[in-house]
């Protein structure tokens, strides 16, 4: 019994921190019997003495074995059998699973009971291996040494090369063996239940060991050995409540005896069941003592253990107690550990506490003793359905569903309405969880019954009609109106038969509402309306909407069957229900808009399969109807839509509808003409119902042209005169000119794509020709409207026709095509890019004075901005495909600092593709962009900068940004950093200072921000742009020392760093790997793929002229070993202080085409090569194997995923990523007593109540 009387854990000071406990050493006077029948005696056991002549332990043949295990041991060391095969120990025969749990604890029991030392060995070892440990307890340690002393020993044996163990290896092997390891130590209890538990002797060394080791500083030791102990606990708590069950038997059965009349009663029998009652009793004291020394010496130390696993493993088995026995454990004294570690800082652990907590809410009948534990963990529970961990967020929603199903009062309004947002989630999971809470709360019926009578009796088909009311009104209240498909898909699993009940849904929009209930009102039947079409396309599409969910899974058969069913259904209904809708609310906008989506969830077989054609004819004549009535653009593309889907040439109704639509677009379109001709007779002295009925009819037919091809009605004609007249009078309504161009485009479109779909001949092309031209014209002409819709519209246009009959439209076979390629001119060009930036790098103010004053909300600012980002976005497209010349982009670039909230991820793209298309033009065009914006800073504030200014430093961290954007390989950089260097420095010194040479270049602070660029040069270019820095530098510019000199002096010494002493052959850095290779933790070496590249690429970036052209292919120099290139004589050595590609091989290889660079390099060539002829002489291998590593670490520079982040903004990112992985780490103490004394920060302080009894600990 494990009672103050049995040997407890005694302080140590061993570094570990683990208590001695219950000693392993054996007392070797204590003699006791074999275990008798009945009551056991108690005391502690000892073992018969050990003699001379005692039998030798039976081999494993001898025994009796599910499967051999072979575990013969001298002194209890795995012995190898003669055979010479491996030993095969318990934690074997467990990791190979091979046989049944049952037959191995029953081998086990029995060598038990043959020699109890020996079998507890075998158990001792079974934890040690299962650890990890390579060790073995030997049978004089057992004997001789302390717990403390073993497990320490047993720390020198682990195999420091790996942290792993069996507990955390992957595989399904290791997987298995977790499963194997618990099962055994449950099998293990069970089978020992009835006497060997209670022997005093095996569970107080078991539980002693497993103390011992769950306090080790070793993780495998902890971590094994805790959930052992917490396995072996859950074992225990069965036993427990087993032997409570029978407590509660023999109590009965003994009152009963005692009851009876004196006569019949059977003393015998009675003292019998006292006797049984008794001893039941004091099982269940050893139980209980056992139970508490497991408790508090292991559970309330590991709990709040540094690793996450540990402390999942405590709370997800004292869920398990709680649940298995709740009448012991189900009190506040073991709830509130689940409650303090809702708020650990891991979601593994927080998840295991709410699916322990969902196992107890579960269960009505525990709801009692779950009252003060709800009450005071609630609000972190509902708080807790925020989670930043989806999945902690989803089963916290589960868990207040369940709160919710057990008590209506328990939680607030409050509560309920931070769940009820989560179903507008964009993570489906959180979002179906709400959406069954939710349904749970409103939207489950109550009383079917009698709903479904007061139905009845109202004369209504459905029961649902005050559900459906209930969540129009929660739509509405919810203020999130463009969610509705989300709303939906929330509820769609657990509220699928009121969502699919469109007959009530219809009910209510039709008929008029009857006595006891109330009418809906005008946003009510909207909502509704937008409701029904959701789910709809739910039903229909059966995937969740757009922005929930990673993509279309494919259907299972059941789902494939359930879709086609519910199609079926829903078409057979709004078939006729449709034009009954689309006639009661053809006046307004909104509703109808929305209802003219139904058709397209159709399937439209049905018609015809059904005879149903009388219905089509009605729904066509609601849609002439609503077109003749509505000019609104939402209405008339539904309804072109509409008629789109409807006239699909796979179904049988196809000539009736088209019949119908031709005839609708006669009617416009003779009505545009008698209409437009008026218009343009009167002129300027045309009223406003001469304008409407040209601007009505033209919408319509622009909204058809979209989706319908009308070009045998010949619509670009009348549009073409319509914008010609207003570009000539100058007086055309501006919507007028929106909508003719608008449609002018359509019509070009469909040319288009007939001419692409057939065999054009030359007439056609030439005709089209002609129509894009002319509207080209035209679109240009507009761009100096006075109205701004007009201008948006024309640039819209004229980047869409740009891009399309651009030189990509002869690509893929289509040389045909080659006629109606455009390219635009400067003046267009020049046009465009002036636009852009009078439209779009525009301050908040001036858009807002540009509006006649209106003031905007918030709404129309995010509209606006959305329109402007649209116009960049459009003109950057044509810089990025080659349309518009790439140095246009520099008037965009230079923009990239002040607007970057608002169009940097444009800009920041632009770059980035400009860049793989052409890396030279890329830089010049980067390079262009600082010019500007330091011509602009000359001109206000005159030649005299103020270097400390606001205005440079903006310009130099813009500087800065673009150097970023170069990466870290240089060598694919290195033409266009040079070329970059030459353009800046080419500038710096273009104009002389007025006042004389003396005077610094009125440029020459421009080299402050180039200086930005130098660290992106490579070494071997850094002297060469220097001496290109020196031929427009005077040698009394080089002297200079004042103020105004500075960004000279600092730009040479960016060149001048590292670059003295700082050449080296490329080969010898490849034969010299041992001195270049390098360690960077988290990024792999770089300098093997620099080396490889640099040898064959580095040396094309110096054959570029001035004229950007592609250089002609270059030979890549040989690489030789430094050995071989030693023994060559000196005058036929290459220079090992240049690279391929640099001096010698332009030296000796004249054919090769110079670049301004390479220029450089011959001017000075003859004075390097006596220099490095002494330098490679007097230079050893080993000096040359520092440079190579010195090279590679001041090269390397820290990665960055987006340089165009700011660097608050990746500390930010940085900390909450270091926040997201912190776990709960308290310091090891040195004995039990100062662990006990540790309170984990935070928890509750009032609550942490440290209870020495164990099982009555109070909680609040």
């Amino acid at each position: 019994m494990i009672t103050s009387e049995l040997p407890v854990l005694q302080d140590s000071s061993n570094e570990s921190g683990a208590a001695d406990g219950v000693g392993l050493s054996l007392n070797m006077s204590e003699m006791d019997e074999p275990e008798m029948k009945g009551k056991k005696k108690r005391g502690r056991p000892g073992k018969q003495p050990v003699t001379s002549n005692k039998k030798p332990r039976k081999s494993p043949t001898d025994k009796v074995m599910a499967v051999p295990r072979g575990r013969g041991k001298a002194n209890g060391v795995a012995q190898h059998n003669g055979d010479g095969g491996d030993p095969v120990t318990l934690f074997e025969v467990v990791k190979l699973g091979k046989s049944a749990m049952q037959s191995v604890v029953d081998d086990w029991i029995e060598s038990y009971k043959q020699d109890r030392d020996l079998a507890l060995l075998d158990l001792i070892n079974f934890f040690i291996q299962c650890s990890g440990c390579k060790g073995t307890v030997r049978i004089e340690m057992f004997r001789n040494m302390q717990n403390a002393e073993i497990i320490r020993k047993m720390t020198e044996e682990f195999d420091e090369d790996s942290g792993d163990y069996p507990l955390t290896m992957p595989g399904p092997m290791w997987k298995k063996f977790r499963y194997n390891f618990c099962e055994f130590i449950s099998v293990l209890i069970r089978q020992c239940q009835y006497s060997i538990i209670y022997d005093e002797y095996m569970m107080d060394t078991v539980i002693s060991l497993l103390t011992g080791l769950s306090d080790s500083q070793v993780r495998a030791f902890r971590h094994t050995s805790t959930l052992a102990a917490m396995k072996l606990m859950t074992a225990l708590v069965n036993v427990a409540l087993n032997l409570s069950i029978h407590q509660d038997n023999t109590q009965r059965q003994y009152e009963a005896e005692r009851n009876k009349m004196v006569g019949k009663r059977a003393n015998e029998k009675l003292e019998l069941l006292l006797q049984k009652r008794k001893e039941l009793q004091e099982n269940q004291d050893e139980i209980e003592n056992m139970m508490n020394s497991i408790f508090k010496g292991i559970f309330v130390h590991r709990y709040r253990d540094a690793i996450a696993e540990i402390r999942a493993i405590c709370i997800e088995e004292i869920g398990v107690w709680m649940k298995m026995y709740s009448d012991a454990f189900l009190n506040d004294s073991y709830l509130k550990y689940v409650g303090w570690t809702l708020h650990d800082r891991q979601g593994e652990v927080r998840l295991k506490c709410l699916k322990a907590l969902q196992n107890l809410y579960t269960n009505r009948e525990l709801f009692p003793k779950l009252e003060l534990f709800t009450n005071r963990f609630k609000d972190r529970i509902v708080s807790m359905t925020l989670d930043k961990e989806y999945d902690v967020a989803v089963e916290a929603i589960r868990l207040v569903t369940l709160i919710l199903q057990g008590s209506e009062d328990a939680l607030s309004n409050e509560d309920c309405e931070n769940v009820y947002h989560l179903v507008y989630s964009a993570h489906r999971p959180v979002a179906v969880a709400a959406g069954e809470f939710l349904h749970r709360k409103l939207f489950s019926r109550h009383d079917p019954q009698a709903e479904e009578a007061l139905a009845k009796r109202r004369g209504r088909s459905s029961p649902n009609g005050n559900l459906i009311r209930m969540l129009v009104l929660f739509f509405l209240e919810s203020e999130l109106h463009e969610h509705a498909a989300y709303l939906v898909d929330s509820l769609w699993e657990s509220s699928q038969e009121l969502l699919k009940d469109w007959e009530c849904m219809t009910e209510l929009l039709l008929e008029e509402p009857v006595q006891g209930e109330e009418m809906l009102s005008d946003r009510q039947e909207s909502a509704l309306i937008e409701l029904t079409v959701c789910t709809i396309r739910q039903a229909a599409e059966a995937h969740p909407p757009v922005g929930r969910g990673t993509g279309k899974r494919v259907l299972t058969a059941k789902e494939r069957k359930t879709q086609i069913d519910d199609k079926n259904k829903l078409t057979e209904h709004f078939i006729m229900a449709l034009p009954m809708l689309l006639s009661k609310y053809q006046a307004d906008a909104e509703k109808v808009a929305n209802l003219l989506q139904i058709p397209q969830f159709f399937d439209l077989d049905v018609y015809s399969a059904g005879r149903m054609e009388k219905h089509l004819d009605a729904l066509l004549k609601q849609i002439r109807l609503v077109v003749e009535k509505h000019i609104e653009t939402d209405v008339l593309e539904a309804c072109s839509k509409t008629y789109s889907i409807l006239c699909s040439e796979e179904y049988t109704i196809m000539n009736r509808v088209d019949i119908a639509r031709s005839q609708l677009i006669d009617e416009m379109t003779d009505r545009f003409a008698h209409s437009m001709e008026e218009l343009l007779q009167e002129g300027e002295e045309a009223d406003d119902d001469d304008i409407y009925n040209v601007l009505s009819t033209l919408k319509r037919l622009t909204a058809f042209h979209n989706a319908h091809d009308l070009t045998r009605w010949d619509l670009f004609g009348n549009c073409y005169r319509l914008l010609k007249a207003g570009i000539e009078q100058g007086s055309m309504p501006e919507q007028i000119a929106v909508q003719a161009l608008q449609c002018s485009h359509y019509s070009i479109l469909w040319q288009l794509v007939k001419i692409t779909e057939g065999v054009p001949s030359k007439d056609d092309l030439v005709a089209l020709r002609r129509v894009v031209k002319s509207f080209l014209a035209v679109c240009q002409q507009c761009l100096s409207n006075v109205n701004t819709p007009v201008k948006e519209q024309a640039f819209m246009l004229l980047c869409d026709l740009l891009m399309i009959f651009s030189h990509q439209l002869v690509s893929g076979g289509r040389e045909g095509l080659q006629p109606l390629v455009f390219n635009p001119d400067n003046t267009l060009q020049n046009e465009l890019l002036n636009f852009v930036l009078d439209h779009v790098f525009i301050d908040q103010d001036d858009e807002s004075q540009s509006m006649e004053g209106d003031e905007e909300d918030e709404a129309n600012k995010i509209e606006a901005l959305h329109k402007r980002r649209n116009l960049l976005a459009a003109f950057c497209k044509l810089i990025i495909y080659d349309i518009v010349d790439m140095p246009a982009a520099a008037d965009i670039f230079k923009h990239y600092m002040k607007y970057y909230n608002d169009y940097g991820d444009i800009i920041k793209e632009t770059l980035s593709k400009t860049r793989q298309t052409d890396k030279i033009l890329c830089a010049k065009t980067l390079i262009l962009s600082l010019q500007q914006l330091f011509n602009e800073l000359l001109q206000e504030q005159g030649p005299n900068l103020d270097r400390t200014s606001s205005h440079v430093s903006g310009i130099k961290e813009l500087a800065r940004r673009f150097a970023l954007t170069f990466g870290l390989d240089q060598i694919k950089t290195r033409e266009a950093v040079a070329t970059l260097h030459k353009d800046g420095i080419e500038f710096a010194f273009k104009y002389q200072n007025p006042r004389g040479p003396e005077f610094p270049p009125v440029n020459l602070a421009f080299l402050e921000v180039l200086s930005e660029f130098s660290s992106k040069l490579i070494r071997q270019d850094k002297k060469t742009v220097h001496s290109y820095l020196e031929k427009f530098m005077s040698e009394s510019m080089s002297e200079r020392r004042e103020d105004v000199w500075l960004p000279l002096i600092s730009y040479r010494n960016s060149l001048l760093t590292g670059g003295d002493e700082d050449h080296m052959s490329v080969t010898s850095g490849s034969s010299s790997k041992t001195g270049s290779v390098r360690s960077k933790k988290g990024r792999p070496p770089l300098h093997k793929r620099r080396i490889e590249e640099e040898s064959s690429v580095e040396g094309s970036w110096m054959m570029r002229n001035d004229t950007l052209q592609t250089p002609g292919a270059l030979q890549t120099p040989q690489l030789t070993s430094t050995v071989l290139r030693e023994n060559r004589p000196a005058e036929h050595m290459p220079d090992p202080d240049s690279e391929p590609g640099s001096e010698n091989d332009y030296v000796h290889n004249p054919q090769m085409q110079m670049s301004w660079l390479g220029q450089q390099k011959m001017e000075e060539v003859s004075r390097k090569d006596r220099a490095n002829m002494n330098y490679i002489k007097s230079r050893s291998n080993q000096g040359v194997r520092q440079t190579v590593r010195g090279l590679m670490e001041d090269d390397a520079e820290p990665i960055f995923e987006d340089v165009m982040m700011s660097s608050r903004g990746q500390l930010e990112d940085m900390n909450e990523e270091f926040e997201d992985t912190m776990v709960i780490d308290l310091p090891p103490s040195r004995n039990r007593r100062e662990r006990a004394e540790l309170r984990p920060d935070f928890f509750d302080s009032a609550a942490m109540i440290e209870d020495e009894s164990g099982f009555s600990m109070p909680m609040f």
